[in-house]
C-alpha cells in the first residue's frame, strides 16, 4: 500500500527549556509550560490521551498509562532559534553557523542599497514588535510613503507598508530586492513583506505577508522525496521557509485555516508528504505575548484533533511537533530557545516513550525512513522504536 506521512509543525509551540536556553537570553521561557500554569484549569483531553503529558512535566496534562501516540521531545542541535532554522532541522539540515542578526538595525550600506533600489526612504531601522512600530511609525510613513523597516532578536527584515500608499505588488518587489541585498555576511534568513491597513490606532496587519526566505544550502528532506518524485503537498508557509524549493504550499491565515487545508490533504493525498505550518501559536499570539489566545488557541488546535485524524489511512504516519518556542508569558515577544513536543500517530504506531532527541533532525530522519528515501545528512530514525 501506498504510504503517506504527515508532518505538522506547531510554530512556536515549544515544550521546555534546552541545555543553551540561557546562552540565548531566554532564561525562563517554556512556552506550553508557562501558559497551562498561567492558566489553570486549561483542559486538553485529546492532546492529553495522545501522551503530550509523555513529552514533558506539563501542569493539568498528566502522562497517561495508555496513550494513543508515540511521545517524546527534541533538542534544537542547529544555531539559532527562527522558523527558517527550525524547520530545516526538522528536514535534515543542521546549521552550525547562526544567520546574523542586527540588534542595533541594518548598516548604512544595506539600506543605502535598498533605498537605490526601491526609491523610498527607510523609516524605523531598529528591532521592534511588529505592531508597536506601527503604532509608532504608521502615520509617518501614510505622509512619507517611506517605508518601515524593522527586524527582531531574529534573522530577518522586515518591511511593512500601507496597502492604499503603497501597491502590494510593489512592497513584494521591495522585498525580493532586499533579498538579493542581504546575501553573504548579511544573508538573513527571512525577509518578510508585512503589508497592513486602518489608520491611527488601528493599524490592522493583512493576510498578504509574504516570506523571501534563503535557499537551503545543502539537501533536505524535501529533495530527498524530489530526486524520487514522491509528491510534497504544503499548507501554510513551508514554501516560504524553504525558498519555494522542492515544495509548493497553499497559504493558512489562521489554525483554523490550516487544520481544515491539512483535512483536506489528508482526505485526497495519494501517497508522499504533507507538509504544514500552524501559524498562530507564534504569529498571532506567542510575539503579542497574547497568554489569553495562545490557551484559546490550545483548546481549538485539542478540538480539532479527532477531525484532522479522522482521514488516517492503515499506513500513516502523521508526526507533530514545533520549531522552537514562543513564550507569551515572558516580557520578550521574540522567539525562545527550547526542545519541542514530538507525537507520533497512526493505525500502526506503537505507543513507545521516545525518550529526548537531540535533534530535531531526527523527524525528518524518521520521515525518510519510513517513505523510502536516501538517509538524511543528520538525524537518527526513530521509525523502529514505534511501527509496529
Amino acid at each position: 500500500m501506498p504510504r503517506r506521512a504527515a508532518l505538522i509543525v506547531l510554530d512556536g509551540l515549544g515544550i521546555g527549556p534546552a541545555p543553551d536556553t540561557g546562552a540565548y537570553g531566554d532564561a525562563g521561557s517554556d512556552t506550553l509550560g508557562n501558559v497551562l500554569r498561567a492558566v489553570p484549569g486549561l483542559e486538553l483531553p485529546n492532546l492529553t490521551a495522545a501522551g503530550l503529558g509523555r513529552c514533558a512535566d506539563l501542569p493539568g496534562v498528566p502522562p497517561v498509562s495508555a496513550p494513543f501516540a508515540a511521545s517524546g521531545c527534541a533538542l534544537p542541535a542547529s544555531h539559532g532559534k527562527d522558523s527558517t532554522t527550525g524547520h530545516w532541522e526538522l528536514c535534515g539540515l543542521v546549521l552550525e553557523r547562526p544567520f546574523p542578526t542586527y540588534p542595533h538595525g541594518f548598516p548604512p550600506e544595506i539600506l543605502d542599497a535598498f533605498v537605490r533600489a526601491t526609491g523610498r526612504g527607510v523609516l524605523g531601522n531598529r528591532p521592534a514588535s511588529g505592531t508597536a512600530i506601527l503604532d509608532e511609525l504608521g502615520d509617518r510613513h501614510v505622509a512619507t510613503g517611506d517605508w518601515i523597516v524593522y527586524t527582531s532578536a531574529d534573522s530577518v527584515f522586515q518591511v511593512a507598508a500601507h496597502e492604499d500608499v503603497v501597491p502590494v505588488d510593489e512592497l513584494y518587489a521591495a522585498c525580493a530586492a532586499a533579498r538579493a541585498i542581504l546575501t553573504g555576511p548579511h544573508g538573513v534568513s527571512r525577509v518578510i513583506a508585512r503589508p497592513f491597513t486602518g489608520a491611527a490606532g488601528r493599524w490592522t496587519r493583512t493576510a498578504r505577508r509574504k516570506d523571501f526566505s534563503l535557499a537551503p544550502p545543502a539537501a533536505t528532506l524535501l529533495d530527498r522525496l524530489a530526486d524520487r518524485a514522491i509528491p510534497r503537498v504544503g499548507v501554510g508557509k513551508v514554501d516560504d521557509l524553504f525558498a519555494g524549493r522542492a515544495i509548493t504550499s497553499t497559504h493558512a491565515p489562521t489554525n483554523a485555516e490550516a487544520y481544515r487545508r491539512i483535512g483536506d490533504g489528508l482526505a485526497t493525498l495519494e501517497h508522499g508528504l504533507l507538509f504544514a505550518n500552524v501559524i498562530e501559536f507564534d504569529q498571532s499570539w506567542g510575539h503579542r505575548n497574547d497568554v489569553a489566545g495562545f490557551a484559546n488557541g490550545l483548546r481549538e488546535l485539542d478540538a480539532a484533533l479527532p477531525g484532522l485524524l479522522a482521514s488516517v489511512r492503515a499506513e500513516d504516519l502523521v508526526i507533530f511537533t514545533a520549531d522552537h518556542g514562543n513564550d507569551p508569558t515572558t516580557p520578550s515577544t521574540d522567539h525562545s530557545r527550547e526542545r519541542v513536543p514530538i507525537l507520533v500517530v497512526g493505525p500502526r504506531v506503537r505507543p513507545a516513550d521516545l525518550g529526548v532527541r537531540p535533534t530535531f533532525a531526527d523527524v525528518g530522519q524518521t520521515i525518510a525512513h519510513f517513505l523510502g528515501v536516501e538517509p538524511l545528512a543528520a538525524g537518527t530514525s526513530f521509525l523502529d522504536a514505534c511501527w509496529g
